[in-house]
């Protein structure tokens, strides 16, 4: 079981990655962005994971973009810097270079498209880890990797590698999500990487979630995990279900386009998507308000 007071915390936005009208880096609201979640409740920060549009921002502009959030967040949060990839060799040649930025941790993902089995996925995560200091945090997420990390591997390298501490589940099984809960050694933590599964997961003994909402509401997610984690289920779950509908409605096209839109419709907007995703139509943004309506979020 986690220990009562994870490392990272509890309610970790992954953030959005803010581009300017030519689909440039915008730094400067990358860093008011930042000062808004942590305004907002936020444990920590991730930066440029599957929200922050990993896949089309390459590695120099990764570099800038840690570099300018670190700044921005001074210390008063952690800030994970995702440097997951499907290549072992890359994914260690860019981990070494981002750990002297400053960042307080990693996040690397299931590798993608090359379909590694259980021993692949072993020993591409042992390899990582002990190339770094830093803490790392493994990212399952089958939907988008098409392989799915099995709680025997997840156990396995949470028990060999000191500094892997934490797991953002995504897999949407429940029973593999609990035995990992169950059976991991003290002090590692066990993620929702779904906000609608974050409810289940924390009553499960998770210690709290990962958020693409949190970039829209995070005043109002942290009051969710918060309560979970002062074992008011009751309350827990009135709030929960107040913004579950939001929690969904964003993930109706591929995320980020939606928190992007939704962002812009609160009053903040942080810029379109890169191709090949394309920008919400106004259709969804119709959609979307009424949502944001419909769950206070909006007025």
């Amino acid at each position: 079981m986690a220990a009562d007071a994870p490392r990272f915390g509890r309610m970790i936005p992954a953030m959005v990655t803010p581009f300017d009208d030519d689909r440039e880096l915008d730094l400067d609201r990358a860093q008011a962005l930042a000062d808004r979640l942590i305004e907002g409740g936020s444990d920590a920060i991730i930066v440029n994971g599957t929200t922050g549009e990993s896949p089309t921002v390459f590695y120099p502009q990764k570099m800038d973009l840690f570099r300018a959030v670190v700044s921005a967040v001074a210390g008063r949060v952690p800030v994970i810097a995702n440097v997951g990839d499907n290549c072992t060799a890359d994914t260690v040649d860019f981990a070494s270079k981002v750990a002297p930025l400053g960042v307080d941790g990693l996040m690397c993902v299931v590798p993608y498209y090359n379909k590694p089995p259980q021993e692949g996925m072993y020993q591409h995560f042992r390899t990582i880890a002990g190339s770094v200091d830093l803490p790392i945090i493994l990212y399952n997420i089958p939907g988008r990797c098409v392989v799915n990390m099995e709680a025997d591997t997840t156990l396995r390298l949470a028990r060999d590698c000191d500094n892997i501490v934490a797991v953002k589940e995504a897999s949407g099984r429940m029973d593999q999500i609990e035995r990992i809960i169950a059976e991991a050694p003290a002090g590692f933590d066990v993620y929702s990487g779904d906000d609608s599964a974050t409810y289940d997961i924390m009553r499960a003994g998770g210690v709290g979630v990962i958020s693409t909402i949190g970039n829209v509401a995070p005043a109002r997610m942290k009051e969710i995990v918060d309560l979970c984690a002062a074992g008011e289920w009751e309350r827990a779950a009135a709030a929960n279900e107040a913004l579950l509908p939001l929690m969904e409605g964003l993930f109706t096209t591929a995320n980020p386009i939606l928190v992007k839109e939704a962002l812009k419709l609160i009053g903040f907007p942080v810029g379109g998507v890169r191709l090949p995703l394309v920008d919400a139509t106004p259709e969804q943004s119709a959609t979307l308000a009424q949502v944001m309506r419909q769950t206070g979020v909006l007025a």
